[in-house]
């Protein structure tokens, strides 16, 4: 299940911006922004207060309930964030990855993200279906049959930036009239970025050390490169990714690169080897990598690092202390 889950979540990060998939007449024109980042998550609840929102964040048109009372949840990240809202018990079915996760709602339907049971879906007469752009990542919509049938589906793009993931929790909290619910957990992931922030910029510059994050082993292995959300992250506790200026987006890597790039620090959120910091350290040829020589080779929580979500801030805390533990303990 942690090779399954761990493939689908590096595929989604690679397609991360495409669009989830929608009939012709549902991808008119883009999506606003549900607000910004900092004013999510600092604004009170009678500015986050408002009428349900018309598109979702693909940009597809929707209709919605004025009470959305039962939803099938078909991504971890989704999951967790209407959890975090107090939406447990109106979650009737979710996808298969979501149900092993901790504390996720049991005995529920359970549907493969990839190629769900469309016909069985419909027989669950959801209010709304959550998706993200993991499902669409092979250029299909499985999703479009129950379009047709005029169920609502409701798309949440992987995030590529921490703003985004302020945006999405907004989102999902006025789909769910869980508004208020919505700024408080974006007023307290606002507080502790700004807090990580503070303790990353008092890293002088000249001793800003260089990260190399593995989210794919070797031989096939996966990273990220400039504008994605664990980028921001890399650079918010103080650091600076290996792989910035030598691609964007998710990518993946050659060892040669790795070598020649030379990090300080890496870190890996592979979670499938039953060793993934052990299989690192003795790969042949990365002897001279200062990471490995030095042994700072550290594993990050895969659920809090590659599920875009307010979770991240575990993610965070992880790598701070990894990265520099005099600076955010140990």
């Amino acid at each position: 299940m942690k090779r399954i889950l761990s493939a689908l979540v590096a595929v989604a990060l690679a397609f991360g911006m495409a669009a989830c998939g929608a009939p012709a007449a549902s991808t008119s024109t883009p999506a606003s922004s549900a607000a910004s980042s900092a004013a999510s998550a600092s604004a009170s609840s009678e500015a986050a207060t408002e009428a349900k929102p018309t598109q979702d964040r693909s940009g597809a048109a929707i209709t919605l309930p004025d009470n959305v009372e039962t939803v099938i949840s078909m991504a971890p990240s989704i999951t967790q964030t209407l959890m975090d809202l107090g939406c447990t018990d109106q979650i009737i079915a979710l996808d298969t990855n979501s149900a092993a996760m901790e504390g996720a709602p049991q005995g529920l339907p359970a549907f493969d993200m990839m190629t769900p049971d469309a016909e069985q879906m419909a027989t669950l007469a959801p209010d709304v279906i959550f998706v993200s752009s993991i499902s669409s990542s092979g250029g299909e919509n499985p999703f479009q049959p129950l379009q047709e049938l005029g169920t609502t589906v409701v798309c949440i793009p992987t995030s590529a930036s921490i703003e985004d993931i302020y945006e999405d929790v907004t989102f999902l909290g006025q789909v769910m009239g869980k508004t208020e619910r919505a700024a408080e957990i974006n007023e307290n992931l606002k507080a502790e970025i700004d807090r990580i922030t503070a303790l990353g910029a008092s890293i002088p510059e000249d001793q800003r050390k260089t990260v190399y994050f593995e989210i794919a082993a070797a031989p096939s292995a996966y990273s990220t490169g400039s504008g994605t959300y664990m980028d921001e992250m890399i650079n918010l506790i103080g650091a600076n990714n290996m792989m910035a200026d030598k691609a964007e987006g998710w990518t993946s890597v050659d060892s040669e690169v790795v070598v020649s790039g030379n990090p300080d620090v890496i870190l890996t959120n592979v979670d499938y080897l039953e060793d993934p910091v052990g299989e690192i350290k003795s790969r042949e040829g990365w002897e001279a990598v200062t990471a490995v020589k030095n042994g700072d080779v550290y594993q990050i929580d895969n659920m809090a690092s590659s599920l875009p979500n307010e979770n991240i801030v575990s993610a965070l805390e992880e790598m701070g202390k990894a990265v520099y533990p005099e600076v955010f303990g140990k």
